[in-house]
């Protein structure tokens, strides 16, 4: 096998109340990588974007996963990476994320899956520390894994694939971008134990809605007192969005990673569709230029979209 391609999916992080433990796929927007063996040593890093991405390994989200996949490939020299990405970088929809897990997911397919789905994990948040400083894994398991998973452990890392239900999944992205490093340094570093109490019952009311199928459990679980008070100040529009789509009949939602995107849980894609309406609304009164997607959970992942043998 000479080269593999991939299309790696968007993610939505955290999913309200599951700050750096809850996280699901989306079957749109996906990026586009491809990798070769090389026979020079590292990573060689070549971008077909317009996002001037860094191409030293290092400080390259999808090089320095390679690297660390590296570090257990003895008998590899090196590989060459392409990158085409469709997800904007800052866009808070794990566009780092889908960088690092397809990365790794090709080189594995390239190296006839010597590595389990958790090795892949572990690999691709070298990525997300690059990106954020901060090894976490609730973009990167879903989009290695697909659907919605719910990390329990980072270390060890113990990762859970959860059945949800069908559901719709209509994202807003303002065009600001919100950094996940300064999204994480506004984070409260001490929480009362009223509200980290909420918190747990939301998280575990969120779960038992996903397993049960319980559309209207999972909308009543879709609070956050901890983490989303504090970062949608960064996000303009943010509580009307909020207020008007679950007006339009969202089951509910919150921001999508560390934002500015922010996302909303539908049972139908009729109610997706109006969501959207009530989202373009906001952000065509407050006059700040967006971009919109609806879609559906990804239950796949990552996925191999060609392979060269020749």
């Amino acid at each position: 096998m000479k080269k593999v391609t991939v299309h790696s999916p968007a993610t939505v992080a955290n999913v309200v109340c599951g700050f750096d433990i809850l996280g699901f796929a989306l079957n749109s927007p996906m990026d586009e990588l491809s990798i070769a063996f090389s026979d020079e040593p590292g990573v060689t890093i070549i971008n077909e974007d317009d996002y001037s991405l860094p191409t030293k390994a290092e400080d390259n989200v999808s090089g320095a996963a390679l690297l660390a996949m590296l570090e257990e490939l003895p008998d590899v020299k090196g590989f060459t990476l392409y990158s085409k990405k469709n997800i904007k970088p800052g866009s808070g929809i794990g566009s780092s994320a889908a960088s690092a897990a397809g990365a790794v997911v090709a080189a594995n397919h390239l190296l006839e899956n010597r590595f389990t789905n958790a090795d892949l994990v572990r690999f691709a948040m070298f990525g997300e520390k690059v990106a954020s400083g901060v090894k976490h894994a609730d973009n990167i398991a879903p989009a290695i894994y697909g659907g919605v998973t719910l990390i329990r452990s980072i270390f060890p890392l113990d990762i859970i694939s959860l059945d949800a239900p069908e559901l719709h999944v209509t994202v807003v992205h303002p065009q600001i971008e919100v950094r996940t490093s300064d999204a994480r340094q506004i984070l409260k570093q001490k929480v009362s134990l009223k509200d980290a109490i909420k918190q747990w019952g939301n998280i575990a009311g969120l779960v038992a809605g996903f397993l049960q199928h319980d559309y209207d459990l999972i909308g009543r679980s879709l609070e956050d007192v901890i983490i989303e008070p504090v970062r949608s100040i960064l996000i303009p529009g943010f509580d009307e969005v909020k207020s008007n789509c679950k007006d339009a009949g969202a089951l509910g939602g919150g921001i999508s990673g560390s934002g500015p995107s922010i996302f909303m849980l539908s049972k139908d894609a009729a109610a997706a569709l109006a969501v959207e309406t009530a989202m373009k609304e906001v952000y065509n009164k407050i006059g700040l230029a967006y971009h919109t997607h609806v879609t559906t959970i990804n239950k796949q992942g990552v996925k191999i979209v060609a392979s060269d043998n020749s």
